[in-house]
């Protein structure tokens, strides 16, 4: 009897040990073999994004799940009443990289204005109802030397957003956009976001993975 216990504890061990294995090794393989690219520059609702961020390419990736489902990279959110929103946010994650940034924009009266270039104003680094009537970006990055994240706010006439795509029936907006920011906590330090770009279709984003 003691011995078959003690055979049933090392097979139970052994498969452990193999699935620890496993796993650590599809992470290890997702850091080396996932690189961010900078996608071209559409405008057929593809769901992409990207922009550099101080020189540090940002681009979605899901997350594993949350308390609604899955973390996505990529979300749109509206506010007021539809067609003529009062604002309407993209918001970029990076849940799966250990250092991941995240960018958040928030245009007004996209509805009514349409296509076209716009300035980028600035931002309080706050979303929704409580952002600034602007349009204006917030961001999270890491700073590899002080070894933290920091919160920047995009400043008074930072730089221009054009809209070169806003089809409500579809559900698509597409851009580019460029800026200078600031940071939250110290104005003296400035980082410039630069060749950003998005083309999304609010109507397929929720079926889109973003690896």
């Amino acid at each position: 009897m003691k011995n078959t216990l003690f055979k049933n504890r090392k097979i139970l061990l052994f498969f452990g040990l193999l699935i620890t294995i496993i796993s650590c090794s599809s992470d290890d393989n997702d850091k080396q073999t996932f690189t961010p690219t900078l996608p071209p520059i559409t405008q057929t609702g593809a769901n992409t994004f990207g922009s550099y961020i101080d020189g540090k390419l940002l681009t979605p990736r899901d997350g594993s799940g949350g308390i609604y489902g899955t973390n996505k990279g990529i979300r749109r959110i509206a506010g007021g009443n539809a067609p003529n929103y009062i604002y309407n946010e993209i918001y970029i994650d990076d849940w799966k990289s250990e250092k991941g940034g995240l960018l958040r924009m928030h245009i007004i009266e996209l509805h009514q204005n349409g296509e076209g270039t716009y300035t980028i104003n600035e931002s309080n680094c706050q979303n929704g109802i409580d952002a600034n009537v602007s349009i204006n970006i917030n961001c999270r990055v890491y700073d590899d030397t002080e070894q933290i994240f920091k919160w920047y706010c995009s400043i008074e006439n930072a730089g221009t957003i054009t809209i070169s795509r806003y089809d409500y029936d579809n559900g698509i907006i597409s851009g580019t956009f460029s800026c200078t920011m600031q940071n939250k906590d110290n104005s003296n330090e400035q980082i410039e976001i630069t060749q950003g770009r998005f083309d999304i279709n609010g109507y397929t984003l929720d079926e889109t993975e973003f690896p």
